[in-house]
């Protein structure tokens, strides 16, 4: 093997062994978890040897899968991939304490048990686990080989943000530790040009940034709305509003809640998990146009967020997010309009607007957006034309195709040996 676990140009594309560290990774089927799978995945099929650092399924839920209670470190071949789990806190409250010891658990259950595993090519880590951001620095370090953090979000402006207690501690501490991240990294991936100006404030030459977008990761929907809607309860007659996906403090989805409270004829569904979710049963107790529902089987999930008229994404005002939320993309697949209750500036703003398929109203304003889903039950013309808006900028901007391909081109130019040289040791 080389010494400097680089590749030459004439190396690109042969078969190399590749670590990705993901403290979210399948089976989680919501947020980061799907594309570390399918990058993964991806990896694999096409030969590579593929390792994954992850952490235990929790997420949205906030509590560990049943199938992976218990263990302390679990090694399993999924689709092609070596995955080594490794055990660590879950806090089923949000607080900047109870943050800092689920990461500082994942660090140290890394870095002391590290996937035994030959010396990789590359190392790569999905961020905003600020965990494995360092587990993957300190390893690559160790290895000398090249490492690439891809910046999903920031956990740094979204402790400052979010309202968990100690919040502005904690977001101080983060964008401390991303900095380290980051600049120990051959190149650094973000999803959105939004997250650029962010990571170069925190120490990042420009040039070492390059931009992967996130993908559609979910299907087009395959059977009739009115089938799924009859399953569910749904009359023909009711506006229906769909909310899917974590159920945190940044979504803010009293919104939602109270949207429900203004006006009985529209159905609103909250489907999902989170660690707000029982905070937000108990907010909407005598709403009876509001129901929940758990997340939907995977093969259920295009179809049903298509049986729904709109379908919602909020975030609270005091929230600048600047990454895209994964609903989103696969809120495009279905084909329904998007109503997006978010501030303006940020990822989810900029994508709605790209994307011609939505509209946006301010945050936590109820009554802007009941108006923006009147609007739509009252205009089934318009409701067409920006749900179908959708597909189109999925097949034109977030297929999967071009999303994995972008990864590929990256690990090519890393490997090549043109790479900036990696600032910082393990030390």
């Amino acid at each position: 093997m080389r010494e400097s676990g680089s590749a030459g140009p004439a190396d690109a594309g042969r078969h190399r062994r590749l670590l990705l560290v993901s403290t979210n990774y399948a089976p989680e089927h919501t947020g980061i978890g799907p594309y570390a799978a399918q990058i993964a995945e991806h990896w694999a099929a096409q030969g590579h040897e593929t390792h994954v650092l992850a952490g235990m399924p929790h997420y949205p839920s906030w509590s560990v899968d049943p199938e992976y209670r218990g263990r302390w470190r679990h090694t399993e071949i999924r689709e092609g991939v070596t995955v080594h789990r490794r055990r660590h806190t879950v806090p089923g409250r949000q607080t900047a304490v109870r943050r800092a010891l689920f990461e500082g658990s994942l660090l140290a259950h890394k870095l002391t048990a590290p996937p035994r595993m030959p010396r990789p090519d590359a190392v790569i880590a999905q961020l905003p686990s600020l965990a494995g951001g360092v587990a993957g620095a300190r390893l690559a370090a160790r290895w000398r080989v090249p490492y690439v953090p891809v910046v999903q979000d920031l956990m740094g402006a979204a402790a400052e943000q979010s309202g968990i207690e100690g919040g502005d501690r904690a977001s101080a501490a983060a964008a401390r530790v991303e900095a380290y991240v980051l600049r120990r990294a051959s190149l650094v991936g973000v999803i959105h040009d939004t997250f650029t100006a962010k990571v170069t404030a925190l120490g990042v030459a420009p040039d070492r940034i390059r931009t992967l977008p996130n993908w559609s990761h979910v299907d087009a929907p395959a059977r009739p709305r009115e089938e799924i809607r009859r399953r569910l309860g749904w009359a023909p007659s009711d506006t229906v509003v769909l909310h899917s996906g974590n159920m945190g403090l940044k979504q803010g989805l009293e919104v939602l809640v109270e949207t429900a409270r203004l006006d009985p004829a529209v159905r609103v569904v909250l489907m999902g998990d989170g660690n707000q979710r029982e905070t937000l049963r108990r907010f909407a107790d005598g709403v009876p146009n509001l129901e929940f529902l758990p997340p939907a089987l995977e093969g259920d999930f295009p179809d049903m967020l298509a049986a729904a008229d709109v379908l919602a994404v909020t975030q609270r005002a005091s929230v600048l997010d600047m990454s895209v939320p994964s609903k989103l993309t696969s809120y495009f697949v279905a084909g329904r309009p998007v109503v997006a209750s978010v501030a303006d500036g940020g990822g989810t703003a900029w994508e709605v607007r790209r994307s011609g398929a939505g509209v946006l109203v301010p945050p936590e304003d109820p009554a802007a957006l009941l108006t923006a889903v009147r609007d739509l039950a009252a205009d089934p013309a318009a409701a067409a034309r920006l749900g179908a808006a959708g597909p189109r900028h999925v097949a034109a901007h977030l297929s999967r195709t071009a999303g994995l391909a972008r990864y590929d081109a990256l690990l090519d130019e890393v490997l090549s040996g043109q790479r900036p040289a990696v600032r910082g040791s393990a030390t």
